[in-house]
């Protein structure tokens, strides 16, 4: 097989243990998963009423132009209708600006630590990247506008930054973009936009106003629990979303899964009660991080990055084996930390407890 020559050093994809697998291997019945910033609370009631009143046509393809979603995302947004992007979660909106944008003799730029999928993808297409370091978990936009060329094509902000958290601020992003060319990309990464709590934060879709080179990316699959469903898009200037739309597969999302966003993307109650729910649990975490001296990301997200004692791997399975699966920062680039899925007050509940353990064995930084 004439592989592409970028794969011979890749790696797939690896996920984390199932729930399943980790009940059979640890001979354990209660089990916690704290690792893929999925929603604790589930997801709209409303979309379980719909789904248990609305039987699908299984033989008739979607409507592959995600007619009525598109519609009440456009209201929702306040942009048109031809400015937003479908994808089957915002991974393939990812996949899809690479593949239109990237090549051999192209260049992108992005943080590192970052969400992998940006550099996969470019390597994939055979794109020069080029990783500027976070500074206390930000993106460093300076370094990012001295490392463009003339041959950058995308640039990633991920905001949240995801795996550490931290929010950059508006003001920066409108500094960075009135120096970034008209022909670069810019993609805002908002997977977890619903969460952001801080006052001074901005939507970034009203940027489109000003900026014509930048793409906002959403998804449901963090605040509005429809992670299984696989959906996510993009809100950009048309000029931007026709190309794009060129390498878009037809019928990229499922009829059920643009059906239940349909009726999850009206319900804002259960945005509202989800995001202050987080930001109440998140508080606990940052209270006990101060307690024993650990160092964690301020994050804005529904996730933290939280210092431990020990080797990332070993405190990640320590936790395993007390019942809460967590994401190893070994894995993230990140050592020295986990990331942990911000859970319901129950589940945060056990989690410290399984984490004081950990303190207790591993050695608390506690002055």
């Amino acid at each position: 097989m004439k592989w592409k020559t970028a794969l011979e050093e890749m790696k797939p994809y690896k996920p984390g243990k199932s729930i399943e697998e980790v009940k059979r291997t640890y001979g354990l019945t209660d089990i916690v998963k704290l690792a893929s910033n999925e929603n604790p609370y589930g997801t709209s009631q409303d979309v379980l009423d719909y789904l248990n009143k609305n039987p699908l046509q299984y033989e008739i393809y979607p409507d592959g132009h995600s007619s009525r979603l598109r519609k009440k995302l456009a209201e929702k947004h306040g942009v048109s209708e031809e400015a937003i992007l479908f994808g089957n979660g915002s991974d393939e909106i990812i996949t899809i600006i690479c593949r239109a944008l990237l090549d051999e003799g192209k260049h992108t730029i992005m943080a590192t630590p970052t969400f992998p999928q940006y550099a996969h993808n470019a390597k994939i297409e055979g794109a020069a990247i080029t990783e500027i370091p976070l500074v206390d978990g930000f993106h460093d936009l300076e370094a990012f506008l001295d490392s463009i060329t003339k041959d950058t094509a995308v640039i990633w902000i991920c905001n949240p930054n995801n795996p550490t958290g931290n929010l950059t601020p508006v003001g920066e992003i409108i500094k960075f973009l009135n120096k970034v060319p008209e022909d670069v990309l810019v993609v805002l990464d908002e997977a977890y936009f619903e969460y952001i709590t801080d006052e001074q934060h901005v939507d970034s879709i009203s940027l489109l106003k000003q900026f014509k080179n930048i793409i906002v990316l959403r998804t449901f699959s963090k605040a509005y629990g429809l992670a299984s469903m696989r959906l996510g898009y993009g809100v950009a200037d048309p000029a931007v979303v026709t190309p794009l739309n060129k390498v878009r597969n037809p019928f990229n999302n499922n009829s059920l899964a643009v059906a239940v966003a349909e009726v999850a993307v009206m319900d804002n109650g259960f945005i509202e009660t989800c995001r202050s729910l987080n930001d109440q649990q998140r508080v606990r975490f940052q209270e006990l991080a101060v307690r024993h001296g650990l160092h964690m990301f301020d994050s804005q997200t529904n996730f933290v990055l939280i210092q431990v004692p020990t080797d990332a791997d070993e405190a990640s399975e320590f936790l395993l084996r007390q019942g809460y699966i967590v994401r190893s920062g070994n894995a993230l680039g990140t050592p020295g930390y986990i990331r942990v899925t911000i859970g319901t007050e129950e589940q945060n509940d056990g989690f410290f407890a399984a984490f004081e353990e950990l303190l207790q064995k591993g050695g608390s930084h506690e002055a």
